[in-house]
Parts: C-alpha cells; sequence; structure tokens
C-alpha cells in the first residue's frame, strides 16, 4: 500500500481553488500525537478544541467543524474511530462525537508501518505542508500540531504536480525594484537584498501560477502576514488590514495596522499588476474577516 499516494488524494471539497484543509490539518495532528504516545488515542472531546484552532488559524475565512474531518478522514484508510460502543463513528453531529465517546487514531496498518519506517512519518509530513500550505507557514504549522521532522533530502514525489520555476524571484523583485510593495523596505548587505521575497498571491499549492501578475515583492514580515490572512489587497491595490488583527505596540501599529488603504509601491511600468482573480482567490480562501476600516485624511 502506497501511504503518500493516499494521503495526496484525500477526498476534499474542491472547486475553483477552494481551500479544504481541514483533512491535511487532523492528519498532521495526529502524526504529531503518534511521535508522542504510538498507542494513544484521540478523544474527540478532548482534543475538540485543538482542532478549532487549527481550522481557525490555518484554514480558510469560513468556518467548519472539526467534526467533519474526524467522522469523514476514516473513509481515505488513514483514520480510525471508535465509540464507547465498539468501532466505527457516530457521524458528523457535534453532541453524537462527545456523548458517545467517540476517539479517533491512525489506521492499524499506517500506525503499524510508522513504527517500521520513522522516515514515512516525515515524508507524509511533508507531503501535506507542500500540498497544502504555502512554505512561510510549515514550521510554525509543525509547532502548532507537536510535530518534529527529521532534516532528510527532499525527494521528487510521484504524487507532485509540479515544479516551481525559479526564475520567479528575480523577476517579481526587479518588477518591484527590490522593495517591499507594502512598507518600501529595501535593505541589502553589498550587493545582495536581504529580508525581501517573492510572495504569491494564490498560493503555489492551490494552482498559483509562477508568473509575475501572481506575486509581490515582500520584507518577510509581510510576507507570512500575507499569507496568515492578516493582510490582503483590495480591488483599488490597497492593502487590506484584518480587523482581527490587534496590536498595541508602536510597532504593530506602524508596521501593520497604518498600512490600512496604503496603496501598493510598484510594479514598474510596463510590468502587470497583480492579476484581479489572484486577488480575489486571496481575499476570498486566505483573507480573515473584514478589513479595517481606513482612517480619514
Amino acid at each position: 500500500m502506497d501511504w503518500l499516494e493516499r494521503t495526496a488524494k484525500l477526498r476534499q471539497w474542491a472547486r475553483n481553488g477552494t481551500r479544504a484543509p481541514h483533512k491535511p490539518l487532523l492528519l498532521l495532528y495526529a502524526l504529531g500525537r503518534f511521535q508522542e504516545d504510538a498507542e494513544g488515542e484521540l478523544r474527540y472531546s478532548a482534543v475538540e478544541a485543538d482542532l478549532q484552532r487549527l481550522m481557525t488559524e490555518y484554514g480558510p475565512p469560513n468556518r467548519t467543524t472539526p467534526a467533519y474531518p474526524f467522522h469523514h478522514l476514516v473513509s481515505d484508510g488513514v483514520w480510525e474511530v471508535r465509540t464507547d460502543r465498539g468501532p466505527g463513528s457516530p457521524g458528523t453531529g457535534l453532541r453524537e462525537l462527545r456523548e458517545a465517546g467517540a476517539a479517533g487514531r491512525l489506521a492499524p496498518e499506517l500506525r503499524s508501518v510508522l513504527r517500521r519506517d520513522r522516515q514515512l512519518l516525515t515524508r507524509i509530513a511533508r507531503l501535506l505542508l507542500d500540498r497544502h500550505f504555502p512554505p512561510s507557514l510549515h514550521g510554525e504549522l509543525c509547532e502548532a500540531v507537536g510535530l518534529e521532522l527529521e532534516p532528510m533530502e527532499i525527494e521528487r514525489l510521484s504524487t507532485a504536480r509540479r515544479q516551481r520555476d525559479r526564475r520567479m524571484r528575480e523577476l517579481v523583485l526587479t518588477a518591484y525594484e527590490y522593495q517591499c510593495a507594502f512598507c518600501g523596505y529595501d535593505g541589502r548587505i553589498g550587493a545582495v537584498p536581504v529580508g525581501l521575497e517573492a510572495a504569491h498571491v494564490r498560493w503555489w499549492a492551490f494552482d498559483g501560477p509562477d508568473d509575475v501578475d501572481n506575486g509581490l515583492c515582500l520584507c518577510s514580515l509581510h510576507h507570512k502576514l500575507l499569507d496568515k490572512g492578516v493582510l490582503g489587497i483590495g480591488d483599488d491595490h490597497r492593502v487590506l488590514v484584518s480587523q482581527r488583527f490587534v496590536g498595541s505596540s508602536s510597532v504593530a501599529r506602524e508596521q501593520v495596522i497604518s498600512l490600512a488603504g496604503r496603496p501598493l509601491i510598484g510594479p514598474q511600468l510596463g510590468t502587470r499588476p497583480v492579476a484581479a482573480a489572484h486577488r480575489a482567490w486571496h481575499t476570498s480562501q486566505v483573507f480573515h474577516g473584514t478589513p479595517r476600516a481606513v482612517p480619514a485624511a
């Protein structure tokens, strides 16, 4: 049984680039708990709050109950659920899962293979991260689910859909004249830019192209906040700041809150700005909540 292929083919709602990372998040969480206790079960009532936080933090803006992946992941063959009455899930109802004492864990065959092949857990986790989340979130997501991944060579998997275009970074940074499109940061050491990155607006994992009109030159901070849904891009190419972001320090106000309504810096004349379709995808699938109001001039 090819567990990597099975992981890559998790059944998910998919239409027009809609994000549905609920099963991948549950599976990452289960892998982290397996590392901690290979025989332990995840009682729904005990992990519901953890799973809800993960889905709120790393899922799309539309709220989904953890009961959905807890029940439906069984159909993918990597997860099992039992209740106080015996094997099988009682369904997706919150009350039923709680009152029946529902508990889940990785499927027996998968647990057995993971005990024999320690690198398989790392490969499965990396596959889930690469297919469903941008690289800027991988490290903190592993911390959030308690995963400790072993350093390993990233191998080409048969399930990989395509290769990234290594030229994109240079093309995007050139288009924005080596400065952050949100704040204008343009630091260098000698001739080498430092802390500047080419950000995908529509994530590469969700068929975002390696094109300049799907990219922004951003400093490391604002790249991370774009991928977390704190920052976005409005139809008028001005910066959106989520109302959910709070910060009382002068740094938080200057570096984030004050960006609300600020026009993007760049790109240079003759270069296509971020395409409307990519802006719309980010707003609907990543940006959290309602944008902050722009202060009166």
